[in-house]
């Protein structure tokens, strides 16, 4: 794939899109381009986060432990991104994220993902509303779990 044609992929993520094409043209060029096939994984829930990944193609689950084993959370599309909560908080990975199709990614490692964030501030914006976001859906989740368990229960 030809570096205009990244740029134009990477401009299409809500992330990226108040981004100059100069600098998408640079994180292009300084990403990597990765591969995975349907079942194969990204990463896992515990491993040092290293990397975001912004999806191209393909889809995703994010899964994560439980004690009834692993539980599907969420599914990535293309245009998405995911392993940024890890760069952000200096955590090891939250969920396990699993091809569940061929998966074109392009892997942006942290130190270029700090910079940005550094540099564009309207993107450091748009991850508060990607997370806030995130937080509002498991919040809701989890409430409703926690109601549909008081019902069982009583």
């Amino acid at each position: 794939m030809q570096l205009r044609d990244e740029v134009e992929l990477l401009r299409r993520v809500p992330l990226f899109s108040g981004v100059a094409p100069a600098k998408l043209k640079l994180l292009a060029f300084t990403s990597d381009r990765v591969s995975f096939s349907s079942g194969q994984t990204l990463f896992k829930q515990g491993d040092p986060g290293d990397a975001a990944y912004v999806v191209l193609s393909g889809s995703a689950d994010i899964l994560v432990n439980s004690q009834s084993g692993e539980i599907k959370v969420a599914t990535l599309e293309p245009n998405s991104i995911v392993g940024e909560i890890a760069i952000l908080c200096d955590v090891a990975r939250t969920a396990t994220v699993r091809a569940n199709a061929p998966l074109e990614t392009l892997r942006i490692r942290k130190d270029h993902f700090l910079k940005l964030l550094a540099e564009f501030p309207e993107m450091a914006v748009e991850i508060m509303r990607v997370l806030a976001d995130r937080l509002s859906h498991t919040t809701a989740e989890l409430s409703e779990a926690r109601s549909e368990l008081r019902r069982k229960t009583h």
